[in-house]
């Protein structure tokens, strides 16, 4: 049996060559998973922002920290390592964060602070709905969650009447509750059932119109 010079045998068949596993590529392999849509969501989520509600909230920080901000900073990074956030709780009440990790870039030593200031703001009475997610923040996903639960700090001050700082925001709705008597109510379903009508007013008894005349013989 002769073979020639690249293994295939006289004769036969020619064999046919495929190239090695490793040099098939998928020409999608290295492409970022819906990165079009992941930009739309953070265009949309940019658009969000109203930078005149977060320089309200700034200066609102200032008056009650009575120190002023680098405003040469973006105002995510101003607020990204929490230190100012947990030093705006304590100042509308006191010893709600017990430790600050000042001048740290360790990144759970900053989420410590975050977290921190979320837990003291809803024992405060921040609403759970209106406080940001940890992310909106450390990782920028949302800042305007963040700018929104500043402003709902601010309208929770109001609702504290030992509170006589600087205000921000509309003062949160309060509950007007009323309580009634007994009698109040009674006398309540009483007008209720007249509204629907009685029949002891006025009636057609004793008149003939209408009636069968009889007829005697």
């Amino acid at each position: 049996m002769k073979f020639n010079r690249v293994g295939e045998q006289s004769g036969s068949f020619p064999v046919k060559h495929f190239p090695p596993l490793h040099s098939f590529r998928n020409p999608m392999a290295n492409q970022p998973l819906a990165s079009g849509l992941s930009a739309q969501v953070k265009k949309k989520i940019e658009g969000k922002r109203d930078r005149d509600q977060e320089a309200q909230a700034l200066d609102w920080i200032e008056a009650l920290l009575g120190t002023k901000l680098d405003r040469s900073k973006a105002y995510e990074d101003i607020l990204k390592d929490g230190v100012v956030l947990c030093k705006l709780i304590n100042k509308i009440k006191p010893g709600s964060v017990k430790k600050i990790n000042e001048n740290s870039t360790m990144p759970f030593k900053i989420m410590e602070n975050i977290n921190a200031f979320q837990e003291a703001i809803k024992a405060y009475g921040v609403p759970t709905s209106d406080v940001f997610q940890t992310v909106d923040l450390f990782e920028k996903k949302d800042i305007s969650q963040v700018t929104q639960c500043i402003f709902a700090l601010g309208r929770t001050c109001q609702t504290h009447s030992d509170y006589t700082g600087p205000t921000l925001g509309p003062k949160l709705a309060q509950e007007n509750k009323r309580e009634f008597t007994e009698d109040q109510l009674r006398e309540g379903a009483n007008v209720i059932s007249l509204q629907y009508g009685t029949n002891k007013g006025a009636s057609q008894a004793g008149m003939t119109m209408g009636k069968q005349r009889m007829i005697i013989d």
